[in-house]
């Protein structure tokens, strides 16, 4: 099924004109023509079946249709220490594709990647494209906030109220991500820290502990900061019953 990220105004009308970018993607690069199927979703949580009804030279027009049931999907916020390289780019994708709902990039001890302000707001729109594109490719009706990189404990005190946080320790022996998260409580928003290639300080851990966090380990492998973000998202959605 072809999918549309597009705003859909509140209360939702029974059609959409499209132009610019949107017209271009779905008349020149898809090629569809009216009366095709696609389904609409504004990124927020709503998505819609639609059908082509008209198409221009410049504009093309969607009659909206019923709504596709999707469940909400509990708050699952990741703060990811930067990491070198496109590495960051791949959590994102596929952190989005698992479920993520918030990613709060954040500037370590160990961090080598250092963004200037302007860099930062640059990366923070490719990041949003990334999250967009694979929200569509996924089929969520939601697509994941991404925040420019802040300092780690600002990450933090940015969280939702009420957020149980989970930091990943490689020092950590003796509580398992998979004991701590049953102490959450259903529906409650929760979040994951990884730290960047060189994992957190001490003084970092400590301070986060200080804040509420609790440190856990996703066992004895050593794991690349990418992989364990991915495996640690995939196990909450999984004891959380949104995976497998």
């Amino acid at each position: 099924m072809i999918r549309l990220l597009a705003p859909l105004p509140e209360p939702l009308p029974a059609t959409l004109t499209l132009d610019g970018e949107r017209f271009h993607y779905l008349v020149r690069v898809l090629r569809l023509t009216e009366g095709d199927a696609l389904e609409v979703f504004d990124g927020a949580g709503r998505a819609f079946h639609a059908k082509v009804a008209r198409v221009g030279e410049a504009t093309a027009e969607l009659s909206l249709g019923v709504a596709v049931a999707r469940a909400a999907a509990a708050p699952l916020l990741l703060i990811q220490g930067m990491p070198k390289g496109d590495k960051l780019e791949w959590v994102l994708q596929k952190g989005t594709e698992l479920g993520a709902t918030r990613f709060l990039p954040a500037d370590t001890v160990r961090a080598v990647v250092k963004l200037e302000p302007k860099r930062a707001q640059e990366r923070v729109k490719r990041w949003a494209k990334i999250v967009e594109e694979a929200a569509r490719q996924c089929g969520r009706a939601d697509v994941p906030e991404v925040d420019a990189p802040r300092p780690l404990l600002d990450a933090v005190a940015a969280l939702p109220q009420g957020t149980s946080v989970l930091v990943l320790d490689e020092e950590e022996k003796a509580r398992p991500l998979s004991r701590a998260v049953a102490d959450v409580a259903p529906g409650a928003p929760l979040a994951l820290v990884v730290g960047p290639e060189g994992g957190l300080s001490r003084e970092e851990v400590q301070a986060l502990v200080s804040r509420g966090a609790v440190p856990v380990t996703l066992g004895a492998r050593i794991l690349r900061t990418e992989t364990a973000a991915l495996a640690g998202l995939a196990l909450l959605q999984h004891l959380r019953g949104e995976l497998g």
